[in-house]
């Protein structure tokens, strides 16, 4: 099938390109920027969701279109509303509607799992709208969606925002790792790889006009995580805890869930179960690696890695 990648550039929707030509599709992304990982057999589009007139020409005789683009950091959607707005929710009508005109047969949107939350602020609530109106088209004009609502990610291509990918490097550069909180807080990673090849699965017919949960298959409290990390890195670095309330604190915890985030209940999905995944600790240690050898090429300075 012919496929354009919205956001394609990004973290996660560059593997999920990837994975779409794997499989044998035709990969377009259409993004603000040149992917850096953009592969031979795939095209790209340089534009902006918010032109109505490089959307349309992007979408013009696809089959399939997914849609990442937009504010996905919680912290810049909280301080910026306005700005969340236009890109989260009118620029995805503005796809929805060149979907429908250019007779697309699905619409794949990236979701996530805070839209059960009372958490998330701006985002959270910039992706429930999102639904909403992408289940108004489907009744209004017929066209089919998949509709994806994604856990914690984490793996290559990050940008310094994620969780993990802060962790990790702030203990390779600084041999510490400062938590704001304490750690009691309960995660269900899931690798990008495995969020990616999910992404692609869910092409089959039985997701059609369904929510699909995509997270990682075991829950995590915060803290043990640090200690994985620790453990990994031979027991190196230093976990320090810090009130939620510390100025140090370079995100807003008061939007981000502590150990569920379903509390509102939209439309209920279901959670795609896949063969296998990639092991925490193994995806830990690859991601360890990969940054350590980036700060090495760069000339920065490193902890003096044991790593198991």
């Amino acid at each position: 099938m012919k496929i354009l990648v919205c956001g394609g550039s990004g973290f996660l929707g560059s593997h999920v390109a990837d994975y779409l030509v794997d499989a044998g599709h035709e990969v377009t992304i259409f993004d603000l920027k040149k992917s850096p990982f953009l592969r031979k057999e795939q095209s790209l589009m340089i534009g902006d969701i918010l032109d109505e007139r490089a959307v349309e020409k992007a979408i013009k005789g696809c089959d399939v279109v997914y849609n990442f683009a937009g504010i996905a950091d919680m912290d810049h959607a909280k301080k910026f509303p306005v700005e969340t707005v236009k890109h989260n929710i009118v620029g995805n009508t503005i796809i929805l509607d060149a979907c429908v005109r250019n007779s697309v047969k699905r619409f794949v949107f990236a979701s996530t799992i805070y839209v059960y939350s009372n958490r998330g602020s701006f985002y959270r609530s910039s992706k429930q709208a999102c639904e909403l109106i992408i289940e108004n088209y489907n009744q209004i004009h017929g066209l089919d969606y998949t509709i994806l609502r994604y856990g914690s990610l984490y793996g290559p291509r990050a940008d310094v925002n994620n969780g993990i990918n802060m962790m990790l490097r702030q203990a390779i550069a600084d041999e510490k790792i400062v938590r704001h909180g304490d750690g009691e807080e309960i995660r269900e990673y899931i690798h990008v790889f495995d969020a990616a090849r999910c992404s692609v699965e869910i092409l089959s017919k039985k997701y059609i006009n369904q929510y699909v949960i995509i997270a990682g298959n075991q829950q995590m409290k915060v803290k043990d995580l640090l200690i994985m990390i620790k453990e990994i890195m031979g027991n190196n670095i230093e976990i320090c805890y810090k009130p939620v309330d510390d100025e140090s604190c370079s995100y807003d915890p008061s939007i981000h869930y502590e150990i569920t985030p379903y509390v509102f209940n939209p439309k209920l999905a279901k959670r795609i179960v896949s063969s296998h995944y990639i092991d925490l600790g193994q995806g830990i240690l690859e991601l360890l690696k990969d940054i350590h050898r980036e700060h090495t090429l760069k000339g920065l300075e490193t902890t003096n890695l044991d790593i198991k």
